[in-house]
């Protein structure tokens, strides 16, 4: 079943970042707070009807030791918003879809198994189908910005700044679905359940906290102007329900498979927003879906 939650992780999250780039606005410089009360709002939501209908039996403890792999995500999701303004000028930008590989290593050197070739195989398949990925990406942007005759001060390109936002997303990630397949899956220190809601309870924490700064701030913010933003965080909440599942029956396969999720988001993007993949992108995207079938086989 790992195969299937992952997958079904894969084509919710990889949906929801269709609506992200909806909700997302480049001149609103609160669009990012604004999504994370959407997403923390929905998901809170979720968290009470979870708790409610099906009878979890949840302990404060289980918020305490699910608070570290929360921390985590968070702290990647804000990395990575601040770092929206440097990653598609930066040369590095391919660190920050490498969070699937950190998670892998971390998890063989941790907790070492038997894998045979065909682990390795898709392994190879899907890590490297998205870094190849992220490096033909960073080519078109080269191009685009030489076409409009935009010149990039060096520092973004090669200097700390650069560097640090998109490593700093990559190893938190990775870190994080590290400490989610651990707590989850090798450790059990908690159950699925009670992970899912103190997970969710987390993030309607920060909408709180996101909230309070925009009123305090004076931002305008109404629910009916979220429509994306909504969508995105019901996609995102149930893809987390999912992916939970995943990592608890078989992290080290589930995660690599769910590190590629942006791929969905791609051909989504071709389809309803009409933007343009060239031959190279099908080619590693083929690719990544050789990986995903070969580790798809293991579970059968």
């Amino acid at each position: 079943m790992w195969f299937l939650f992952a997958i079904l992780t894969w084509v919710l999250w990889g949906t929801a970042n269709l609506f992200y780039k909806k909700a997302s606005n480049a001149d609103d410089k609160f669009s990012h707070a604004k999504i994370s009360i959407m997403v923390g709002t929905v998901m809170g939501i979720h968290a009470t009807i979870y708790w409610i209908t099906a009878g979890v039996h949840v302990e404060l403890q289980d918020f305490i030791n699910y608070l570290p792999v929360s921390a985590l995500y968070i702290a990647s999701m804000i990395f990575g918003y601040v770092g929206l303004r440097y990653l598609e000028l930066s040369i590095v930008a391919p660190l920050q879809n490498s969070s699937g590989a950190i998670t892998v290593l971390l998890l063989l050197l941790m907790f070492p198994k038997e894998i045979t070739w065909v682990h390795i195989t898709g392994f190879i398949f899907i890590l490297a189908g998205i870094i190849w990925l992220a490096f033909i990406e960073k080519k078109y942007d080269d191009l685009e910005l030489r076409r409009k005759g935009i010149k990039v001060d060096t520092k973004y390109r090669y200097g700390f700044v650069a560097l640090m936002f998109p490593l700093l997303y990559a190893l938190l990630d990775g870190l994080g679905t590290f400490a989610d397949g651990v707590v989850l899956d090798e450790l059990a220190i908690i159950k699925e359940g009670p992970a899912i809601i103190a997970y969710e309870y987390t993030w309607f924490a920060v909408a709180v906290v996101y909230f309070i700064i925009l009123k305090a701030k004076r931002v305008d913010f109404k629910i009916r102007d979220q429509k994306n933003g909504f969508i995105a965080a019901l996609l995102e909440t149930a893809g987390q329900f999912f992916y939970t599942y995943a990592l608890a029956s078989e992290s080290l396969l589930a995660a690599p498979i769910i590190a590629s999720f942006f791929v969905f988001s791609m051909i989504l993007g071709r389809i309803f927003l009409k933007e343009k993949l060239s031959k190279s992108q099908y080619g590693v995207i083929a690719v990544i879906f050789i990986g995903i079938m070969i580790l798809g086989y293991l579970d059968v």
